[in-house]
């Protein structure tokens, strides 16, 4: 069908609009990259937008070069992937329990689970249920109190209603007990939906910086997105450079007068930055099904 000029007007102007958008998100994220890149006296005369001028990887052998960042790394990893898993695994068995219409109480727990999105007790009870816990100071901190989200629950729920009623009760009219629903009818169905909120939820657990300035003081169990936090706070280069010997022998050929902590800092926000980034193109095909659960009916 031929569009009018009308049309193709108004196509265009949401064109430009869509390309303006994206291009104010890409921006500020070229820009630390060209920051990160650049020798850190020169970025601080300035001019440098898109491109570094005064190409150097000096500000990445410090910042990949420094033990801190390396255990903050290694205890971000383990947090996303533990974090990630336990949290699908706990809500997908909640919403696949409460998913049965005849189970005693559903109502009440249903109730229950609302009230919790709704309501809250604040960050000092928080603080006392977690040291009650003995769960202060400790991995687990990470881990336990973000490993159920009533939100990605109703999600689920929602989705396994969706799954044909007679698919399940097939199963269990051949001797299926519920583990064997859950894992040979449910699982296989629900992996876009696990992809985009373990996508969400891995996200999250990334880029938490609360938890660990909050409720952990040792600085063997920080995540690197507290060390950026702890960082870009600082005054000079020496939380960096302060906490490794060996920096001048990682970056041997490059002239470390020239490092500046905002360069220090871009770099830091890249290396936290990108890997997180690289996960998408691996869930794309998942997660745009996922996040369309429940927005179209028939």
């Amino acid at each position: 069908m031929k569009r009018s000029t009308s049309e193709k007007v108004g196509q265009l102007l949401i064109t430009l609009f869509l390309l303006l958008l994206c291009l104010s998100v890409l921006y500020p994220f070229m820009y630390m990259l060209a920051i990160s890149l650049n020798v850190g006296s020169d970025a601080a005369k300035g001019g440098v937008y898109l491109w570094p001028r005064n190409f150097t990887l000096a500000n990445f052998q410090i910042v990949l070069g420094n033990s801190v960042i390396q255990h903050a790394y290694l205890i971000t990893i383990l947090r996303t992937i533990v974090g990630t898993v336990c949290g699908l695994m706990i809500t997908l068995l909640a919403a696949f329990a409460l998913s049965y219409r005849l189970m005693p109480g559903r109502k009440t727990l249903l109730t229950f689970v609302l009230i919790t999105m709704l309501f809250n007790g604040g960050l000092i009870p928080f603080y006392i249920q977690l040291y009650s816990l003995s769960l202060i100071n400790t991995f687990w901190v990470y881990i336990w109190p973000s490993a159920f989200s009533a939100w990605n629950m109703f999600v689920m729920l929602k989705f396994i209603h969706g799954i044909p009623e007679s698919l399940i009760e097939s199963a269990e009219i051949d001797g299926a007990k519920p583990p064997r629903v859950l894992f040979s009818i449910i699982l296989p169905l629900s992996k876009p939906m696990l992809a985009a909120l373990g996508l969400f939820t891995g996200v999250m657990h990334w880029n938490d910086w609360f938890a660990g300035a909050f409720f952990v003081s040792d600085q063997d169990l920080i995540p690197v997105q507290t060390f950026l936090q702890q960082l870009l706070s600082a005054q000079n280069i020496s939380v960096v450079m302060g906490s490794n010997n060996n920096v001048e022998a990682l970056a041997r050929g490059s002239d470390l007068s020239n490092v500046t902590l905002m360069s220090v800092k871009m770099a830091t926000v890249m290396v936290s930055t990108l890997p997180i980034l690289c996960v998408y193109p691996f869930l794309q095909r998942f997660f745009v099904k996922g996040v369309l659960i429940g927005s179209v009916k028939g």
